[in-house]
C-alpha cells in the first residue's frame, strides 16, 4: 500500500495504535475491576463510562479551535505525555482504593484526549493526497478489528494476571511510547499551522468563541456536511449503550457465571467481522459510492440489533456479532473518509471539534439512562431495543437527505473543475 511508503503515516500509525491499544486494555481492566469490587452496583462501571465522555463538554469549546490556531503535532504529543503522567497519578489512586478519586482523574485524562483526536486528523489529512483518505479510513477499521480481537481480551488478561495496577502501567507506556513516535514525526510548517503562527497567550476567549463559531459557520455552508455531522448525536446514543452492554449481557443474561471469559469474546467476534469487512470495504464504496453503502449498512444494523438482543444461546449472539462486524466496517470506511473530502485543512480543527460534543451528547445521555433504569427498570433486551432505535432514526434520515445532498454536492465539484 503506497501509504506505507510515507515514514510519517508509518510513525503516526503506530502511535495511534499503541495509544488506542493500550487505552483499550485500561479502560477494559477498569471495567472488570469496578464489577468485581462492586458487583452489587453495577452503576459504577455505566458512570466510568460517562468519565470518558463526558469531558468533551467541558472542553469542546477549545479542541478544534486549538488544533487549527496551535501547533498540531505539540498539542498530540503532550496529550499523550499529559495521560501519561495521569495515568501514573491514577495507579497512585487506585492502590488507595479512592474510587471518587479515581473517577475524577478518569474524567480529567478523558478531558486531555480530547485535545488529540483534531490534531491527529489535521495532521493525517495534510500527509496524504485526497485519494488516500477512503484507503486510511479502511485501514483504521482494520486496526479497529485486530483491538476488538485481543484489546479486550488483553484488557481481561492484563487485569487477572497483573491486577489493575499492571494493567494502568501498560496503559501508561502506551501513551509514553505514542508520545515518542509523534515527536520524531517531521511535518511541513503549514500542516502543523495552517494559519500561521500563534502562541497560546496569543489566544483570548473572544477570539476562541469566534473561531468556534466559524467551525459552525462553515458547516452549516454545507447542507451534505451539516447532514452528516448531525448524524452523530444518535451515533453517540449507540457508542454510549454498546460500550457497556456486551458486559451486561454476558453478566446479566447469557454467562452470569463465566462473564469474565465471554465478555472479551463478543469483542473478538466483532473484531472478526471487522477484518472481514474492512477487507472489502475501500472496493465496495468505490463500486457501489458512499451513500448506498452508509444507508444500507445502518438499515441492516438496525435489524441486526433487535436479532441480536432477542438470542438466548451464545453461539448465535455471536454469529450475529460477526455480521455485525461486517456491516459496520464500511459504514465507518465511508464516515471516516469522507469527512476530509469535504473540510478544508484550515478548518479541519473547527469543524472536527463540533463531531465529538454532538457524539458525546449522545453518549452522555445513553450512558445517564442506563445508570439510573438498568436493571431496575429496563433489561438488557430493552437495551437493545433502544439501540435500534437510534440506528433506525439516523438510516432514516439519511435515506431522506443524503441522496440529493450528495448529487447536489458532486455536480457543484465536477462545475467547479470545469470552470
Amino acid at each position: 500500500m503506497e501509504l506505507f511508503r510515507n515514514t510519517v503515516f508509518v510513525r503516526m500509525f503506530l502511535a495511534t495504535f499503541a495509544s488506542q491499544l493500550g487505552t483499550m486494555v485500561g479502560t477494559m481492566a477498569f471495567a472488570f475491576y469496578l464489577i468485581d469490587r462492586f458487583s452489587n452496583q453495577p452503576s459504577y462501571a455505566t458512570v466510568a463510562e460517562m468519565m470518558y465522555s463526558l469531558p468533551t463538554l467541558a472542553v469542546f469549546l477549545f479542541i478544534g479551535v486549538l488544533a487549527d490556531r496551535l501547533d498540531r503535532k505539540r498539542i498530540a504529543v503532550y496529550s499523550d505525555w499529559i495521560r501519561a503522567g495521569l495515568s501514573v497519578l491514577l495507579l497512585v489512586i487506585i492502590h488507595e482504593d479512592w474510587i471518587v478519586a479515581a473517577f475524577a482523574i478518569l474524567f480529567v485524562r478523558s478531558a486531555v484526549s480530547k485535545f488529540f483526536a483534531p490534531a491527529e486528523l489535521s495532521l493525517l489529512q495534510g500527509i496524504m493526497k485526497p485519494e488516500q483518505y477512503v484507503q486510511a479510513s479502511s485501514l483504521n477499521m482494520s486496526i479497529m478489528g485486530i483491538f476488538m480481537l485481543f484489546g479486550m481480551s488483553m484488557g481481561s488478561a492484563a487485569y487477572y494476571y497483573l491486577g489493575i495496577e499492571g494493567a494502568i502501567i501498560i496503559d501508561t507506556a502506551s501513551f509514553i511510547i505514542s508520545g515518542i513516535l509523534l515527536a520524531v514525526c517531521r511535518f511541513p510548517a503549514h500542516v502543523r499551522q495552517p494559519n500561521g503562527k500563534a502562541k497560546l497567550r496569543d489566544l483570548h476567549i473572544k477570539n476562541i468563541i469566534a473561531d468556534f463559531s466559524s467551525g459552525l459557520k462553515y458547516i452549516l455552508r454545507s447542507r451534505l456536511l451539516l447532514a452528516i455531522i448531525l448524524g452523530n448525536f444518535f451515533f453517540g446514543i449507540v457508542n454510549g449503550v454498546f460500550s457497556i452492554l456486551p458486559l451486561f449481557t454476558m453478566k446479566y443474561k447469557l454467562s452470569p457465571e463465566h462473564y469474565q471469559v465471554h465478555t472479551p469474546l463478543v469483542m473478538v467476534f466483532l473484531g472478526i467481522g471487522y477484518l472481514v469487512g474492512s477487507a472489502f470495504s475501500a472496493p465496495l464504496v468505490k463500486k457501489v459510492g458512499k451513500v448506498s453503502v452508509l444507508i444500507t449498512g445502518l438499515f441492516l444494523v438496525s435489524a441486526l440489533t433487535i436479532v441480536a438482543g432477542s438470542f438466548d444461546h451464545l453461539q448465535l449472539y455471536y454469529a450475529a456479532m460477526v455480521l455485525l462486524g461486517i456491516i459496520l466496517a464500511p459504514i465507518n470506511v465511508v464516515l471516516g473518509g469522507w469527512l476530509p473530502e469535504l473540510v478544508d485543512p484550515q478548518s479541519m480543527g473547527r469543524v472536527s471539534g463540533w463531531i465529538e460534543p454532538l457524539a458525546t451528547a449522545g453518549q452522555a445521555l445513553a450512558l445517564g439512562f442506563v445508570a439510573i433504569t438498568f436493571p431496575a427498570l429496563v433489561t438488557v433486551t430493552v437495551l437493545y431495543w433502544i439501540l435500534a432505535a437510534s440506528t433506525l432514526i439516523v438510516s432514516t434520515y439519511y435515506l431522506i437527505v443524503l441522496p440529493s445532498l450528495n448529487r447536489k454536492h458532486q455536480n457543484a465539484v465536477k462545475t467547479e473543475a470545469a470552470g
